[in-house]
């Protein structure tokens, strides 16, 4: 793919550690001051003028919207942005973060503005959904067996995929205990440190009530002796003898991430690394009852319209909502898994809905940039309740070839 001044791209990506919810680092932090710390870190460290950003778009999902819209308001403002620069959430459940840096793609590339910021923010401990189901009040609901199926909690859509596709108990248990060796060994490593940001926040002892100042810096779900034996001793939670247990899904969590892009040739212009392109985006729909294989169907989307196939991706973030989806995503597409989540997923780390789109950019393209010329494009992709699969694509910043300077021009389109 050619390098052209009109490419979409990342400039900065950062995130917050991911903390457990109710017990872990930021049960104490509201959802405003976690998206302050990375909205003011990636004009921070690219020294841009706040008020050049033309949109924020934060991806969000279990808060009501028009009180998380205006924390996220409130949140530009605590990172020191001016009345100037606007705000909007927007929430298409798990991948609502992606969705926040494709819907920012789309807008400089239709040239609404020049320079925009794509962010993700979930407090579970603030909010959150019992059971991981939705509730309908319009009983015809029950008359329409897809929309019926749109209700059903997650845990449930993860045994039907674990039934229907024959994803056994040890499988999801192998990749829980691949996710937390993979998560442990990337925090040993302190390679993460590229692209979380130190929130200073507190926490509050439950019995005392004494505050604490602390910083948080370290995903704190991660269990690094996590093994098949201690995992097979847990009780299923969803249906009688099932496969999906708490050790094998994704952990509740709170974090915030935020990306910033715009055009390759602005960005140039500013002196301004080039972390990577924004290829391409897809969302499909699936049945809603088995809603894990979404990332099946979206990734291959995805990379067609990036003019690729599956196997020209060198690297892939793929949400680990359940490893019953994840499992069979990765068999369906036939992945190499050296080149999945090499760095631990959301069973490892946690899955704050609305942040984890975000949260997959920074991971993706700094590990991107650490892999230099032997990884020229990535994906990110996750299932989405109520039956979808979102995907992107993303090239590395410093790997276009400049000599392929032509593009292929239909009737009229120039």
């Amino acid at each position: 793919m050619a390098a052209f001044g009109d490419d979409i791209v990342i400039v900065a990506a950062y995130r917050t550690a991911i903390c457990k919810a109710r017990r872990g680092g930021f049960k104490d932090t509201l959802p405003d001051d976690l998206l302050a710390s990375v909205l003011k870190a990636v004009v921070e460290r690219t020294s841009l003028d706040p008020s050049e950003v033309g949109d924020i778009v934060v991806g969000t999902v279990i808060a009501p919207g028009s009180q998380r819209a205006m924390e996220c308001r409130v949140a530009a403002y605590f990172a020191g942005f001016p009345d100037t620069v606007p705000v909007r959430t927007v929430n298409r459940q798990c991948s609502s973060g992606l969705q926040a840096v494709a819907d920012v793609a789309a807008s400089i590339r239709a040239g609404y503005y020049d320079i925009g910021i794509g962010a993700g923010v979930e407090s579970m401990s603030t909010d959150h959904i019992p059971g991981g189901g939705f509730h309908a009040s319009n009983p015809r609901a029950q008359d329409f067996p897809k929309a019926r199926d749109c209700l059903l909690p997650m845990g449930i859509t993860s045994e039907n995929v674990a039934e229907r596709f024959g994803v056994t108990r040890e499988e999801q248990d192998m990749a829980a205990v691949e996710s937390h060796k993979r998560a442990a060994a990337a925090i040993t490593s302190g390679k993460l440190k590229d692209e979380i940001i130190p929130v200073a926040t507190k926490i509050v002892d439950p019995e005392t009530k004494a505050e604490k100042a602390i910083v948080v810096s370290v995903d704190d779900g991660v269990r690094p002796n996590s093994n098949l034996a201690d995992l097979a001793k847990l009780k299923t939670v969803f249906k009688q003898n099932g496969s999906t247990t708490a050790g094998n899904a994704s952990q509740i969590s709170d974090g915030a991430g935020a990306v910033l892009l715009m055009k390759r040739s602005l960005a140039m212009k500013k002196g301004l690394p080039i972390l990577g392109v924004f290829r391409s985006f897809a969302v499909t729909g699936v049945d809603p009852s088995v809603m894990g294989i979404g990332p099946a169907v979206a990734i291959p989307a995805a990379t067609k319209l990036a003019g690729l196939n599956v196997s020209d991706i060198d690297l892939f973030e793929i949400n680990e909502a359940f490893a019953s989806q994840y499992v069979y995503c990765c068999k369906k597409l036939e992945l190499d898994m050296e080149k999945v989540n090499v760095n631990g997923g959301a069973i490892a780390i946690g899955h704050p809905l609305g942040a984890t789109g975000a949260r997959c950019v920074a991971t993706l393209l700094h590990e991107m940039k650490r892999r230099g010329k032997d990884c020229r494009f990535g994906v990110i992709s996750m299932c989405i309740g109520t039956g979808m699969g979102a995907a992107a694509v993303f090239e590395r910043g410093d790997s276009v070839d400049n000599l392929s300077n032509a593009r292929v021009a239909n009737g009229d389109d120039h």
